[in-house]
């Protein structure tokens, strides 16, 4: 079973210097650990028995020059031990002559209160005390037999400091190993974190025209490096190749739209001429046809060079005007086509921005015609212009189905069209309304955003920086602003 780590301290989140150095510092105490069992082991074994051999060698020598004597008198035993004495206070030993029950002999013993059992053949541990002992030869009578015992809490004590000695030793050369891991690790990832910096300042940046430093050694890190550089350059290439695209497609769309408004308003008004002297029903049904199209193309024209001025960056002439006056004339354009919906207006006059008539203008024409085309019949908008702080709130809601989900973030994208049961457009639309909804605000510093109304349809909210008080009359809205430039044709820097 695997174990459990918390979520931080998984090591698959570890740094990579921080594996590698735990790697190398896990493989070493390994190899340390299993070298400091084994030496200590056979230290300690090796230990143990010259311990041992010390032992016996010291009671046979005992055992060697101990006499027994019997009193001629009493017949009582006596042995006779040269160096008892010495030999016990040498390593703070006991040494016992006992007969073969372990009762010690009368003065025949260095610490007659200490007991250490019956003599046995091998090496026994009494109480704190190795005991050896070893037969007195002796002529007749009972076995007589030195007992030689010493402490082992010194031997217990050397092998204790072995063990101490080989886990440090463990423990230094794993810190040692860590340090060694994490220094190469560092230096190894040393290239790898400037290029991990470069790539993260190019992604914040979106200049693919940077160039990855160049390498000392070929090795990994520079085969990376170099795989890198090239990336960006493909990178750069196809974002010029791109650009270049985008600049011929929006001088195209300038021209070509600058070119037809001419010959668009020419043959609107030879139609509505002609409208009004055709006398047949066919002709007229014909006529009216022509126009009705030629006005949807006029828009659309319209439409497009309004963008492709928005993406040139060129900004229409502006000056402080009343808002409330633009969505007021948008609302009177939109009311007479509305047909059953009803448009119910919310406006708070006398909030100035500074901006240009026709383009507002047509912003707020947009959201109240597309509220007024994608919802059923019977429905209700609301137009409602507001203080909201220091920007001016332009809000059109209706009660209608909403905003498709899977269209929620695209409704402001160029040609994207909403059709279902409550579109009234049959798919006539040209898709540029609410992207030109967008372009208009973001071009007047302020927003729009879209979302759901409080009666269940949809809500598109327009917020535009607010003047102070400014002087002066605001232009007509609906007109043509004549201090606007006209483009220049094949001139796109003009647009």
């Amino acid at each position: 079973m695997r174990p459990r780590w918390p979520q931080r301290l998984r090591p698959d989140r570890w740094p990579v210097r921080w594996r590698i150095a735990g790697i190398c510092a896990a493989l070493t105490a390994g190899i340390l650990i299993a070298f400091a069992l084994v030496l200590g082991n056979l230290v300690g074994h090796r230990i143990k028995t010259d311990y041992n051999d010390e032992l016996q060698n010291a009671v046979s020598s005992l055992g060697a020059e101990t006499q027994v004597l019997r009193s001629a008198t009493t017949g009582q035993i006596i042995p006779e031990t040269p160096r008892l004495t010495d030999v016990a206070m040498a390593d703070d030993a006991v040494v016992r002559v006992v007969d073969q029950s372990g009762h010690p002999i009368s003065g025949a013993t260095t610490n007659p209160r200490i007991s250490l059992g019956p003599p046995r053949g091998e090496i026994t541990k009494i109480g704190e005390y190795y005991v050896a002992s070893e037969p007195v030869a002796q002529s007749g009578g009972l076995p007589i037999y030195v007992q030689y015992g010493r402490p082992y809490t010194g031997m217990d004590a050397t092998v204790a400091r072995l063990w101490l000695f080989l886990g440090a030793g463990v423990l230094v050369g794993t810190m040692l190993a860590m340090i060694a891991g994490l220094t190469v690790a560092n230096r190894a990832m040393r290239p790898v974190s400037s290029l991990t910096a470069l790539a993260k300042d190019i992604a914040a940046t979106r200049d693919p025209s940077r160039r990855m430093p160049v390498q000392a050694t070929d090795d990994e890190v520079g085969e990376l490096a170099e795989t890198m550089d090239e990336m960006l350059r493909s990178l750069d290439d196809a974002r010029t190749e791109r650009e270049a695209a985008f600049e011929r497609q929006r001088r195209f769309v300038a021209d070509a739209s600058h070119e037809l408004r001419t010959p668009l308003t020419s043959v609107m008004a030879n139609l509505e001429l002609l409208q009004t002297s055709i006398e047949q029903a066919d002709d007229q049904t014909a006529v009216d046809s022509a126009l009705r199209s030629t006005q949807r193309m006029s828009r659309l024209v319209g439409d497009l060079l309004l963008l492709a001025r928005a993406d040139a960056g060129r900004r229409a002439a502006r000056h402080p005007l009343d808002l409330s006056e633009a969505v007021e004339g948008a609302i009177h354009e939109v009311e007479p086509v509305a047909g059953d919906h009803k448009i119910r207006s919310e406006v708070a006059p006398g909030l100035r921005v500074e901006g240009n008539p026709d383009e507002l203008h047509r912003l707020a024409l947009n959201l109240i015609d597309n509220a007024v085309r994608h919802t059923p019949t019977g429905s209700t908008v609301t137009v409602r212009v507001a203080s909201d702080g220091d920007r001016a709130l332009l809000e059109v809601s209706d009660d209608g189905p909403g905003i498709p989900a899977e269209m929620g973030s695209q409704v402001f994208e160029r040609f994207v069209r909403g059709q279902g049961p409550a579109d009234t457009t049959g798919g006539g639309g040209s898709g540029l309304g609410l992207a030109i909804v967008r372009s208009v605000a973001e071009s007047h510093g302020g927003s729009v955003e879209a979302g759901a109304s409080t009666l269940g349809g949809a809500t598109f909210s327009v917020r535009l920086p607010l003047l102070g008080d400014t002087s002066g009359p605001a232009p007509a809205v609906g007109n043509r602003d004549e201090d606007a430039v006209e483009p220049t044709v094949g001139n796109p820097e003009n647009i």
